[in-house]
């Protein structure tokens, strides 16, 4: 497979690419691995997250706080 793009494609994205070039991907095909993509991701995010909170001996009721906050900065 050529990947000389740029910027050159991940080895994640590889491998999706190969997936889906199968002719077996179907609509449920499809859905469930959005779904098993979504939750490997979500996981991971929990992770990190649960690692920072416990490097930083914070609290149920800091990360509580946090969860409230607004960071968004408007463009306009």
């Amino acid at each position: 497979m050529h990947t000389d793009l740029n910027p050159p494609l991940s080895p994640l994205q590889v491998e999706l690419l190969k997936a889906f070039a199968m002719p077996t991907v179907d609509e449920s095909d499809l859905h469930e691995i959005r779904k098993m993509l979504s939750q490997y991701f979500a996981r991971k995010a929990s992770m990190q997250a649960q690692r920072i909170i416990e490097e930083r001996g914070m609290t149920a009721n800091d990360v509580e706080a946090i969860a409230h906050q607004h960071n968004r900065v408007s463009k306009f």
